[in-house]
């Protein structure tokens, strides 16, 4: 079966499927909007990280709480783990492919939160529902935009028990044995138990919990970060030399054939860096879709910085951690390897405890957001009949993930992952004049995001108004 995976997996991650996907379509929404992304990014990071929500307007939760559930479901496993094996296997160069994914991604993700809101709905409990598993069907009113939607469903499903299940709790229980000598059934029951008593209480509890520790946990593991480039800020323009060398010379941590292309550097840093951020996947966008948002192009702005926050800034941070201390020669691979590089870097022995803590904070975040798209996806195939049950498995794998070994679940995740991403980035293409239409006119009317009264547009209607009314029906 791992070897069936692997195939598959070198398929859809390969140089002829996904890999040119992804970037092509970042790179096509990056055309048609504009680059909105740079020229956007300061004040949707204000919008996001101090406006935080639109009064009145209708949502679950607020704009920083649909960010902080999206960043709990990305700042993850795969800024630590992920980017350690991309190196691994990819050599430093991986890393700028992931700072392209993220840049051209930032483009996606917007135009995958702007629809998820533009056609988002109610379920039969009065909760908001939207996402792909939605707006493939809405925006493409046919039956290849259903088949769409439904693939996507039940990809996410999938997908939601391994990236966003056992390879965190697995993760979160081997870091603790390893530093503090916790048998990992001991971690396992601890966090199934912790994850059971928040998903009880749906989007709002999971947005309250979130909101409270992931800007705490990003900052903890910044600032360890940036200490250790500090104390070896001698070899950052080097490392950072590298980077940008072996991105198209290929030098990986394994050396031989393997790395001796750049190929092998872009295929690792893509499926890394989709992996860590989720640009393009389509996830991020059932978290906003539950947003308080007045229009679809605000929550999609706020959707966007969350690529630049996970990938621009906490990848980084770890890559250029690994890179500049020389840990990606060590031969070791995953989070050990950045645990090593933090041990490295600061002084003591005490340098691999920043990783393990920031292991568990973000493995266990991470479990939440996707227990989410998990179950909003569950809703979209079964009805809200599906979610209990859904709620109720998905925190019992939580417990076999932590005492299992998985290496097959990893390949299975870069599969789900994939397979997740094919159908979202037809759609978005197809889309893609919608999404440019409405944004056009929205920033024509308010450039700084101030929420100011619309001016008509040529049709008599405000687009503030339609777009409200668009997200309630």
């Amino acid at each position: 079966m791992e070897e069936f995976l692997a195939e598959v997996s070198s398929v859809v991650w390969g140089p002829f499927l996904l890999i040119p996907l992804l970037l092509g379509t970042g790179l096509y929404l990056t055309v048609r909007l504009g680059g909105v992304q740079f020229l956007k990014l300061v004040p949707a990071l204000r919008l996001a990280l101090f406006h935080r929500k639109d009064e009145g307007a209708d949502g679950d939760i607020s704009h920083y709480q649909a960010l902080t559930t999206a960043l709990a479901a990305t700042v993850g496993v795969g800024n630590i783990a992920g980017v350690a094996t991309a190196i691994y296997w990819g050599g430093p160069g991986a890393l700028f492919w992931m700072w392209v994914t993220a840049l051209v991604g930032m483009a996606s993700k917007y135009s995958e939160a702007f629809l998820a809101v533009r056609f988002r709905t109610k379920d039969a409990r009065g909760d908001i529902s939207g996402g792909p598993q939605y707006y493939l069907a809405k925006a493409i009113p046919n039956r290849f935009g259903l088949a769409l939607s439904i693939a996507f469903a039940v990809f996410a499903v999938l997908a939601s028990f391994g990236i966003g299940n056992m390879t965190q709790s697995n993760t979160v229980a081997v870091s603790l044995e390893s530093s503090f000598g916790v048998p990992t059934w001991a971690v396992g029951v601890v966090v199934t138990l912790g994850a059971g008593a928040v998903l009880i209480g749906g989007i709002r509890w999971i947005g309250k919990v979130t909101a409270a520790f992931v800007p705490f946990m990003i900052i903890v593991y910044v600032l360890g970060a940036l200490a250790v480039l500090l104390l070896n800020v001698t070899d950052v323009p080097a490392a950072l030399g590298m980077i940008f060398t072996d991105a198209f010379t290929g030098t990986a941590a394994t050396g031989g054939f393997l790395g001796s292309v750049f190929i092998i550097a872009l295929q690792y840093g893509v499926a890394r860096g989709i992996f860590s951020n989720e640009s393009g996947l389509g996830s991020a966008a059932i978290a906003a879709a539950a947003a308080q948002t007045r229009h679809p192009v605000r929550q999609a702005l706020v959707s966007m910085t969350q690529t630049f926050i996970d990938t621009i800034i906490v990848v980084t941070m770890t890559g250029l951690v690994i890179v500049t201390t020389g840990t990606w020669k060590s031969g070791i691979e995953g989070a050990e390897m950045t645990a090593e590089a933090f041990t490295r870097g600061l002084p003591g022995d005490w340098g691999h405890y920043v990783v393990t803590v920031s292991v568990v904070f973000f493995a266990f975040s991470t479990m939440l957001g996707w227990a989410y798209y998990g179950e909003r996806c569950v809703e979209r195939l079964v009805g809200v009949r599906g979610v209990l049950p859904y709620r109720l498995v998905f925190t019992v794998v939580i417990l076999v993930g932590a005492t299992t070994e998985l290496s097959l679940v990893w390949t299975f995740s870069d599969v789900m992952n994939g397979l997740m991403a094919l159908p979202n980035l037809i759609g978005l293409v197809l889309c893609a004049g919608l999404i440019a239409r409405e944004t056009k006119q929205y920033l024509a009317a308010d450039p700084d995001l101030l929420n100011q009264p619309l001016e008509p547009t040529l049709h008599g209607t405000d687009v503030l108004r339609r777009g409200r009314r668009d997200t309630v029906n």
